[in-house]
């Protein structure tokens, strides 16, 4: 077992550790992004989701774009986005995406959603036109889809993928012991499974965990174990933040030397290639992944 620091939360209720620290989001590409969002009346997980790395993401004139609207039929208890039931979908949600990304000028595009478990499709139609219509706009975009569980409706997966991005991702978030607290609705072995028919259906594939919600060091190699066995091609480790008092806490905060170490164990276990730091997120730096 590899022992490095760790901070627990007790110790850091009042201040976060230097190294979570983020500057605020200024600058005229920040200003482009806010006005193209609110224009094209967009939602973003960036915002949604508190991510902190919206002021460097946006500043570099690239954001994660949220289709399906920004109330999820999930209740997980890590995340920010809003829980209930959805109002209708808007059909016109794909062209006005893809609008904006070619208004961007994004070389890579992240897409997401809200989970839509209402929708006998899971929204799978909505994603293949968002896809199909950005490569129209924008033939030379790759794209990144960061797709949600689609509880074993697997028509709606081979849907959801086929529209010609280049990596489809879809998060773990957590270690098996604690899905049942972290997230209810969803199934550990069934997350895996979802990443596995992906990835004989071609894709590139890709997860995130996040790390401190207590979780043991074992049980962050098992996953990645799990991961190689069926076909992830790419990880992403980052440090959970508490959104707000509503949401659980976080157990620990994890130093950069472990997000390194684990960085280092994750590529020695067969992932091709590991993205590991506090302040990592699904889609932080993710134009380095399409060619890995």
């Amino acid at each position: 077992m590899i022992e490095l620091p760790v901070i627990s939360q007790e110790a850091t209720k009042r201040k976060k550790p230097d190294w979570l620290r983020v500057k605020l989001p200024i600058g005229k590409e920040y200003a482009n992004v806010r006005k193209l969002v609110d224009e094209h009346k967009l939602h973003t997980i960036c915002e949604s989701g508190n991510c902190p790395n919206m002021g460097e993401c946006w500043g570099a004139g690239t954001a994660t774009f949220m289709i399906l609207g920004n109330v999820c039929t999930r209740s997980c208890s890590f995340c920010a986005v809003a829980t209930g039931r959805p109002p209708e979908y808007d059909t016109d949600e794909p062209r006005r995406v893809a609008e904006a990304i070619k208004l961007m000028g994004v070389k890579h595009a992240v897409l997401t959603s809200v989970n839509r478990d209402e929708l006998k499709d899971r929204g799978a139609e909505i994603w293949y036109q968002t896809v199909v219509e950005t490569k129209k706009l924008s033939p030379k975009t790759t794209i990144e889809t960061l797709i949600p569980d689609v509880k074993s409706n697997w028509d709606a997966l081979y849907r959801m993928i086929s529209g010609g991005q280049e990596v489809v991702s879809h998060n773990m978030e957590t270690v098996e012991s604690l899905y049942r607290r972290v997230r209810p609705q969803a199934r550990y072995n069934r997350s895996l499974e979802q990443i596995k028919l992906t990835k004989e259906y071609g894709k590139r594939t890709k997860t995130g965990i996040m790390l401190g919600l207590g979780e043991k060091q074992d049980e962050v190699f098992k996953a990645m174990e799990d991961l190689v066995t069926h076909g992830c091609d790419i990880l992403t480790l980052g440090q959970y933040l508490q959104p707000t008092k509503m949401h659980i806490e976080v157990a620990e905060f994890i130093h950069p030397d472990v997000f390194a170490m684990y960085r280092e164990e994750g590529l020695k276990r067969g992932l091709k290639y590991v993205e590991s730091g506090p302040l990592v997120r699904s889609s932080y730096h993710a134009e380095r992944h399409v060619n890995v």
